[in-house]
């Protein structure tokens, strides 16, 4: 069987996502099987999911997904790299070829940007650009560009993930051939696009109350319609009453926290009185800000550098067709495999329990009550 894996968060599952899967299946056959791994409740950029993962999982399933695996929080909350490094190891276990979306889809080009940033010249270089003061990003552009590359691949955001990508798979010497959809439209456009809407603009529509469906696949409307909504704000006291009673030593065991970053957020977090002040105090041209979301979010959850860099022991199913079943059977001997909830000894299933339970702090209408993860199921389209 043909197995196609994608890496994603569908926060929200959007007609976009819709078009990646259904050009998968025009390339490969209908008989394809489509592989996710998927964020859960935290997400790439430091936020809460806007809708918990098991209903984004089961509209991914009513939208054309065959198996949908949850990308850990730990690499759920890691820059691109590491979300890059996590998903595809988990999709090099199931699938063949990994799809993406990328403003360029070129896969010559996006490989030979991959190798430029493998050289082992490259970090001596990068680490040049970076002592004049600029940003990481503005400093791997240059770094490219004088190594022989195209510096402006690396100013899109899709372009991005993508090639790191395709870092990791050479880096792993995983089994995966790639196939890059080019993607139209911006990817942080805040007004949605009938035939290419960001996941921003949708999320913009859902939290202001007016009419997103349009942008949504049918199948997938009802399931957003009834579910809560989470956002960072609704959740504002809860991650600034964290911040404020931590130790000098638990701020220091940050991730992201390096040259002294962790200190600025310390002082930050106990002289601001908001969120958004505290953010913009830490801020400057040399850290983005959604790294200083990603601190803040492990901060609040409890996640140090050590525990951000641990191998994750397992990985867990969150949805599957009867198509995904087969895919499932195929792996049981492997070991790699939990269900949703499935309770288990180990730290990081204790992490994981801990996460749930304070997902639902963010919740727009009320705060919600802790368990989550007890009592969450495997969802399943028969």
């Amino acid at each position: 069987m043909k197995t196609v894996g994608i890496i994603c968060e569908y926060n929200p599952f959007h007609l976009g996502h819709q078009k990646q899967i259904d050009r998968i299946r025009q390339e490969f056959g209908p008989d394809t099987a489509v592989v996710c791994a998927m964020s859960g409740n935290f997400v790439q950029r430091g936020h809460p999911a806007l809708v918990d993962k098991s209903i984004r999982a089961e509209a991914a399933l009513q939208c054309g997904a065959d198996l949908v695996l949850e990308l850990p929080v730990t690499v759920s909350l890691s820059s691109a790299e590491g979300f890059a490094e996590g998903g595809v190891q988990i999709l090099s276990r199931a699938c063949d070829t990994l799809c993406f979306g990328a403003e360029s889809a070129d896969e010559a080009d996006l490989m030979h940007t991959a190798d430029i940033l493998c050289f082992p010249e490259f970090d001596q270089v990068l680490r040049r650009f970076l002592e004049t003061g600029i940003s990481f990003p503005a400093a791997r552009q240059a770094a490219l560009t004088e190594l022989g590359g195209d510096g402006q691949i690396l100013s899109q955001p899709n372009n991005i993930l993508a090639v790191e990508y395709c870092k990791v798979i050479r880096k792993q010497n995983a089994n995966l051939t790639i196939f890059p959809i080019r993607r139209e439209g911006s990817y942080h456009a805040q007004t949605a696009d009938g035939e290419n809407p960001s996941a921003t603009a949708v999320r913009t529509l859902m939290l202001d109350g007016e009419t997103w469906q349009p942008f949504v696949p049918e199948n997938a409307r009802e399931l957003f319609t009834q579910a809560p909504l989470h956002t960072l704000a609704a959740g504002e006291r809860a991650v600034l009453g964290k911040l404020r009673t931590m130790t000098d030593e638990e701020f220091e065991a940050l991730p992201y926290g390096s040259e002294g970053l962790w200190r600025k957020l310390m002082h930050a977090s106990r002289r601001e009185a908001g969120l958004e002040e505290l953010l913009a105090a830490v801020k400057s041209k040399r850290y983005t800000r959604t790294r200083l979301d990603r601190m803040v979010m492990c901060a609040f959850l409890g996640i140090t550098r050590e525990i951000l860099q641990q191998e994750v022991p397992y990985t867990r199913v969150l949805a599957f067709s009867s198509r995904g079943r087969e895919i499932l059977n195929g792996q049981k001997k492997q070991g790699w495999l939990r269900n949703a909830g499935e309770k288990m000894e180990h730290p990081y299933w204790q992490l994981e329990r801990r996460c749930g339970d304070l997902y639902g702090l963010f919740c727009i209408d009320a705060p919600e009550p802790g368990e989550a993860e007890q009592r969450r199921r495997v969802r399943r389209l028969l």
